[in-house]
């Protein structure tokens, strides 16, 4: 595959971070930094796109390097909420909004990775331009649209219901 040490790396902890937030929406339909599959996904999506800066043909800055700070924009912000503001709020649906979005955005080039590349001697996939990479990734962004909106509305369903008991000191307006 033509992998460096530093890329072997990378996709591993790559792929761990993937199989975590898996784990995390499929058990808590977010990515739940309480939990350990969140707190994974969060470190480890952390240390790839930080590797991802050192991964590259080109010798400069080039939209890679600028969607992995992104992600890490995104992932610290959301821990961000997560720490400093605590409790089922407004706040919780930017954190979960936040995390979501970075694993969408940590699918693009992993789908473009994996299907240029396996099965190692005719992949998939022969680019990025490969109608493949873009019927995969337009249902990944439906996926994520129609997720984010489920996410939404829970959390719009958990912040009433604390609002409305009456144990919790809070009043609806």
């Amino acid at each position: 595959m033509g992998l460096s040490y530093l890329g072997i790396f990378h996709t591993v902890i790559g792929v761990i971070a993937i199989i975590a937030a898996f784990a995390s929406l499929s058990k808590s339909a977010k990515i739940d930094l309480k939990k350990l599959s969140g707190k994974i996904y969060f470190y480890f999506t952390l240390v790839t796109s930080l590797t991802a800066l050192g991964l590259s043909s080109v010798k400069s800055v080039n939209p890679g390097h600028i969607l992995a700070l992104f992600i890490v924009i995104l992932i610290a912000a959301a821990y961000y909420l997560f720490a400093k503001k605590p409790g089922n709020n407004r706040s919780r649906f930017f954190e979960n909004f936040f995390l979501s979005f970075s694993f969408f955005l940590s699918l693009l080039p992993t789908v473009n990775e994996t299907f240029t590349r396996v099965p190692v001697g005719h992949p998939l996939a022969s680019g990025p331009q490969d109608p493949l990479i873009a019927k995969t990734l337009l249902l990944l962004l439906v996926l994520f649209i129609a997720g984010s909106i489920l996410q939404f509305r829970k959390q719009s369903r958990i912040n009433s219901s604390i609002t409305n008991d009456p144990r919790s000191g809070y009043k609806s307006a």
